[in-house]
Parts: structure tokens; C-alpha cells; sequence
């Protein structure tokens, strides 16, 4: 059983970094709260908030040895950071700036670490699922002792790579992890108007892939779930699906109010926070000062990240030209 204390430092660490980079992308001058408004708009273009559905990165990636790999969504933060990379890094990724995981080039929906094993989050709904699986398939040729990881939404199980790639991973027996995030709302419906059917565990389970539900919202439950999952993986038994109920505090982007929602259903996913609920049983074990150290310690660290990424210069014009496929001279010609 993984350590409580370390689950929740991981969420509040994700959290805060989602917190800041809202107000930075609504021109807010400060986070932890709502964003002011008036500032400087540091972040530019889409940015897509994990904000509620911290307990599956954290839980999932708490099992995840560095050689692991990992793809991601368009919601790719929490998930960037659990697997390792560096906070001040991937601030200044989302600002545009050269210190950046990826140069200041990618941004938030292209978001990638390969020193940790991430090799990226993906703007293309299911995009990353055949991603995982190719490096899976990849892992198992050469040998070597490691795992895949998919994150994925609901949204993305109607979705033909998804089942390409349950198909191919069930088919060669490679050691992927697939992890479906379903909070219940794709972009700005709800999935049950467009998804037939009990959803991705069951989709797996019919592809013969073992699935197991649970509560996205319990770190603890997440964590223990994804230890079993991710022992039969490692132990030559094939791919498996965890499939957790999560839910997403915000609108589809960041400076989208989720007018759409239902305001029960949003109050509903707020009375169930998975941080509210770890720190509760923290303090219920008598932890609650360990709790205090580390939301501050989290605060200290964004706040250092945030005030780096915007001092940090941007790329230079030349690099423009670096990162780029080259298919030849003269192919155009």
C-alpha cells in the first residue's frame, strides 16, 4: 500500500501547478484562488485543466518506475508531473519559454519528458492509445523490463484507435496499461448521449483485456487498483484497463465557464474532491500538520516555477528550424 502522505503530496503538487497555470492563461496576476483578471495572458492558447482528476495520476504513477513509459490527453499536466518532470520546466513550457521540456515549442497539448519516460501529451482525442502501444510493443521485442502507460478519456473509447489498440495489445500480450479517465463529460456533452453501453471496462473486458472499475476520486483505491493491474503486467500476463470514475472541476479549456453543466452535477464533483477527501483521512490519522507542510511546500514550489517561466527568455527565431522532420532536398521540387 502505497504511502498516503505521498499520494497527497503528489495531488496538491499537481493542483497548485493547475492553479497557476489558470490564472496565468486568464491573466491573472496570482493562484490559489480565482484568477484576477486584468494581467498579462502568460499562457497562450488551450489550455486544458486536470484540476478534480488528480487522484488517477497520482495513484497510477505512484507504481511507475523511471524506464516506464507513459502518453497522455490534452489534459496532460497531472500526469507530466507524477511520472517526474520538473515543475519549473514545464511552467515554462506552457509560457513559451526556452527553458521548456520542449524548447517553449510545444506548449500544453504537446507536452513531453522523455527523461522521465513521457513521451507526450496529445491535442488528438485517443491519439495517444496506439502511441502507448507501439512503444509497448517496442519494449517487449527488445526484452526489456518495463511497462506502458495510457492515459485516456471517455470521449476517446468511440474513438477507432481505441479499439485498434486494445485490439493489438490483446492480440501480442504486451505489457500496457490502459487507463481511461472518465469524468462523464466529452468536451461539452455528456458522454452518455453519445456512448452506448456500461463504457470502457466493458469494451475491454469484451476484447478479453481484464478491467477493473474504480472510484477515480479515492486516491487510495486508485493506487491499490493500479498495484494489482500493474503487478499482473509486469508478471507476463498481458495488457489490463483501469477504468476511473473521475471527475473534472472545470470548463473543456480554461477560460471556458462550463455554462453547459448542470449545476448539481458540478456541485456533486466538488463535494467529492479527491484532495478534500485524502486531507480529511489525513487529519483523521492524526497527520493533518504533515498535510499543512506539504500544501505550503507545493505553494512555495509553483510560486518559484511561476516566477521563473516568466523571467525566463523566449526561443531564439533559429529554432524554428530545429525539431523538424526533414523528408530530402528536392522532394518538392
Amino acid at each position: 500500500m502505497t504511502d498516503l502522505l505521498s499520494l497527497y503530496r503528489t495531488m496538491v503538487r499537481i493542483r497548485a501547478f493547475e492553479d497557476a497555470a489558470e490564472a496565468a492563461s486568464q491573466g491573472g496576476v496570482s493562484w490559489g484562488g480565482a484568477a484576477t483578471g486584468g494581467g498579462e495572458v502568460r499562457v497562450k492558447g488551450p489550455l486544458h485543466l486536470s484540476t478534480g482528476q488528480e487522484a488517477v495520476a497520482a495513484g497510477v504513477c505512484a507504481h511507475l518506475r523511471p524506464a516506464d513509459l507513459l502518453t497522455s490527453t490534452h489534459r496532460g499536466h497531472g500526469h507530466t508531473l507524477a511520472k517526474g518532470a520538473d515543475t519549473t520546466r514545464m511552467m515554462c513550457e506552457l509560457f513559451g519559454r526556452a527553458p521548456g521540456t520542449n524548447g517553449g515549442k510545444g506548449g500544453s497539448m504537446h507536452i513531453a519528458d522523455f527523461s522521465v519516460g513521457m513521451l507526450g501529451a496529445n491535442g488528438v482525442v485517443a491519439a495517444g492509445l496506439p502511441i502507448a502501444v507501439g512503444a509497448a510493443q517496442g519494449l517487449k521485442i527488445r526484452g526489456q523490463d518495463a511497462i506502458a502507460v495510457c492515459f485516456f478519456g471517455d470521449g476517446a473509447i468511440n474513438r477507432g484507435p481505441f479499439m485498434e489498440a486494445l485490439n493489438w495489445a490483446g492480440v501480442y500480450q504486451l505489457p500496457v496499461l490502459f487507463v481511461c479517465e472518465d469524468n462523464r463529460v466529452s468536451a461539452t456533452t455528456d458522454s452518455s448521449a453519445m456512448t452506448a453501453g456500461p463504457g470502457a471496462s466493458a469494451r475491454a473486458a469484451a476484447m478479453g483485456i481484464a478491467a477493473m472499475q474504480v472510484d477515480g476520486t479515492d486516491v487510495q483505491a486508485v493506487s491499490d487498483a493500479a498495484a494489482q493491474l500493474i503487478a499482473d503486467i509486469r508478471a507476463g500476463h498481458g495488457p489490463r484497463l483501469l477504468h476511473a470514475l473521475t471527475d473534472r472541476h472545470k470548463g473543456h479549456v480554461s477560460v471556458d465557464p462550463a455554462t453547459y453543466r448542470k449545476p448539481e452535477d458540478v456541485a456533486a464533483a466538488l463535494a467529492r474532491d479527491g484532495i478534500a477527501r485524502a486531507r480529511a483521512r489525513l487529519v483523521e490519522q492524526g497527520q493533518g500538520t504533515q498535510a499543512e507542510q506539504i500544501e505550503r511546500a507545493a505553494k512555495a514550489e509553483i510560486d518559484a516555477a511561476v516566477s521563473a517561466a516568466s523571467a525566463a527568455p523566449p526561443p531564439e527565431p533559429s529554432a524554428a528550424y530545429t525539431d523538424v522532420q526533414t523528408i530530402g532536398a528536392g522532394v518538392w521540387a
